[in-house]
């Protein structure tokens, strides 16, 4: 059974987590319309990859006799100034999540729910494949510079890595 501080912090992730797949989805449309398709396919993905973090979190709680709340959640921006800016936002945003899991953790340790410890270990793993992802989509991004060629190469980049994701047009 989980302790009300560990439930309430994991409730709280959930949110956090939701907003992750709302402001990637926001991410992906404004890529989409400006052209981006291979970094709207890539967003895409990642949103639904987002909503899976929420959705094992909803189920770890219900079944370790918690409650697990639909949360509301605020809306992402819908406008931003480049690709470039999009992966800044993507990297700040992994940043805070990384920060928030590590915060539940210290909760779980606090509290000694070493089972919760235990579960978010994948979490703290996946974090650090997240930053990683969003930094070197950044790096690739400084390499190529600003000119017109060097955005097609990289959005072409993001079709590719999207399609290996397993990341399907949703456009269709």
């Amino acid at each position: 059974m989980l302790k009300e501080k560990v439930e309430k912090a994991l409730n709280l992730q959930i949110e956090k987590e939701g907003y992750s797949a709302q402001l990637y989805l926001a991410m992906a449309s404004w890529a989409e319309k400006n052209g981006y398709n291979g970094a709207a396919q890539f967003l895409y993905h990642h949103a639904d990859e987002e909503r899976g973090h929420m959705l094992k979190l909803f189920h770890y709680i219900n079944d370790r006799d918690g409650y697990a709340i639909v949360p509301a959640l605020k809306q992402p921006p819908s406008k931003f100034e480049s690709l470039k800016a999009v992966f800044e936002g993507v990297l700040a945003h992994e940043q805070m999540i990384t920060e928030s899991i590590n915060n539940l953790v210290g909760i779980c340790v606090e509290e000694k729910d070493y089972t919760t410890q235990n579960f978010l270990q994948w979490y703290v793993t996946e974090q650090i494949e997240e930053e990683n992802l969003a930094k070197t989509n950044l790096d690739k991004l400084a390499l190529l510079g600003d000119d017109k060629a060097s955005m097609y190469m990289f959005d072409k980049d993001m079709a590719e890595m999207a399609a290996s994701l397993g990341a399907t047009d949703t456009a269709e």
